[in-house]
């Protein structure tokens, strides 16, 4: 026993003298090393604690305009807008057109949507440029070989591009449209020949969007792949992936199981029903999100809008089919209805994009949705404005706010 006390006694004596000698060290160090000891400190606390995270607590409609059919701006035809993202700086809204080429070469669209009174009608649009895309070679895109579907502002100077035919995301200059950079695609998402793999036809890539810092871009399939389920029928919804990718290094690096609602059909009497998730856009960097559920009913369309956390849902890139697993026991996103469109008693079109705007004279968030009319001269390009009432939540007071990004 005398053995063993004097044997810790001289353990603990060791130790202390060890983190004495370390501290020693440490205060030769040149006093500039201090500084930026400090420096390190304040910037992982400023990071981990006080960035905010953003809790929708109220919507209210601003309002609607809708472009005139068969619009024509610089010689192509306005239509087929699926995504929208607003460049704060300039004061402009990119949109992109899902023509595959077949009408005009493949383009976004420059708006400027004026908020400044607090509301929206058709006269606020303004149509102010085109830009058509450019691939690697610096040539138009071929008939059918892209059809865009996102578009999320990456810089000053490039945006991000999504296409759900041969599936990418591509990084394109602002200013030529030319393609810059494009992110690997993880293989269980390419289709192959025996469809039995991969994502489904027009049920892909229709969501795009990046954080506020620009670290991380996340996309969606707009239905299962394949091989995780079926696609979205009347009363059932479908098992949707949201891709995480990391923008330092170009990678994917996690993904989500994200469950569309089921929806019923009203008066389809021709069997046309579709449904599932059109776009996602990130509230802020820690994993809160804002999605756009449309469906065709049969008779008009049925569009909701859900707040989204990542937060307690699993990480399901390692699963290649969910099919192949139980998939009762992957925790989903968490999600919850911010808004059923159905509620604004006004004749919704075919929904599919959305973007925070600029800040409203009373000092809250704009929110715009604007709709895909397919080319149809029966439907509509319509543009919806909200204000979002939003709490602002630090992170170090509110820790259940908080995904864990590296599980």
């Amino acid at each position: 026993m005398l053995i063993l006390q004097f044997y810790n006694f001289l353990t603990i004596t060791i130790l202390a003298q060890y983190k004495l000698q370390i501290i020693k060290n440490f205060l030769k160090l040149p006093k500039i090393l201090y500084f930026f000891c400090f420096l390190l400190i304040i910037s992982v606390f400023f990071t981990y604690f006080t960035t905010p995270a953003f809790e929708i607590t109220g919507i209210d409609f601003l309002g609607q305009a809708t472009l005139p059919k068969g619009l024509s701006f610089q010689k192509t035809p306005v239509g087929g807008l699926s995504g929208i993202t607003y460049d704060a700086e300039k004061q402009v809204y990119y949109a992109i057109s899902d023509d595959r080429s077949e009408r005009s070469p493949a383009r976004f669209y420059t708006f400027k949507i004026d908020l400044s009174k607090g509301s929206l009608k058709n006269s606020d649009v303004t149509l102010v440029g085109v830009t058509k895309l450019r691939n690697e070679s610096d040539h138009a895109f071929d008939i059918g070989a892209i059809d865009a579907e996102g578009i999320a502002l990456a810089s000053w100077k490039t945006l991000f591009i999504s296409s759900e035919v041969d599936p990418f995301i591509q990084e394109f200059l602002l200013s030529s449209g030319r393609k810059q950079t494009a992110l690997p695609m993880p293989r269980k998402f390419l289709p192959k020949q025996n469809h039995q793999h991969g994502i489904r036809n027009n049920l892909a890539f229709e969501s795009l969007t990046i954080t506020p810092d620009k670290k991380h871009l996340f996309t969606a399939t707009e239905n299962a792949l394949i091989q995780d389920g079926l696609e979205a029928k009347p009363n059932l919804g479908s098992h949707c992936r949201i891709v995480q990718y990391n923008l330092l290094t170009k990678k994917p690096e996690k993904e989500f199981l994200y469950p569309t609602e089921p929806v019923a059909p009203f008066l389809n009497l021709f069997h046309m029903f579709t449904s599932g998730l059109s776009d996602l856009l990130a509230l802020d960097n820690q994993g809160h999100f804002l999605s756009v559920e449309r469906s065709f009913t049969g008779l008009g369309f049925s569009i909701a809008l859900f707040q989204v956390s990542l937060e307690g849902g699993d990480n399901i890139f390692h699963i290649n089919s969910l099919l192949a697993t139980n998939v009762k026991k992957i925790r989903p996103v968490q999600k919850k209805l911010l808004l059923d469109l159905s509620s604004l008693h006004i004749l919704l079109d075919n929904i599919e994009g959305l973007t925070l705007g600029p800040i409203l004279p009373d000092g809250h968030h704009s929110l715009i949705l604007i709709s895909d009319n397919n080319f149809n001269l029966i439907q509509r390009t319509q543009i919806l404005a909200f204000r979002l009432k939003i709490k602002t939540l630090p992170i170090g007071l509110f820790p259940r706010f908080m995904p864990n990004f590296n599980r």
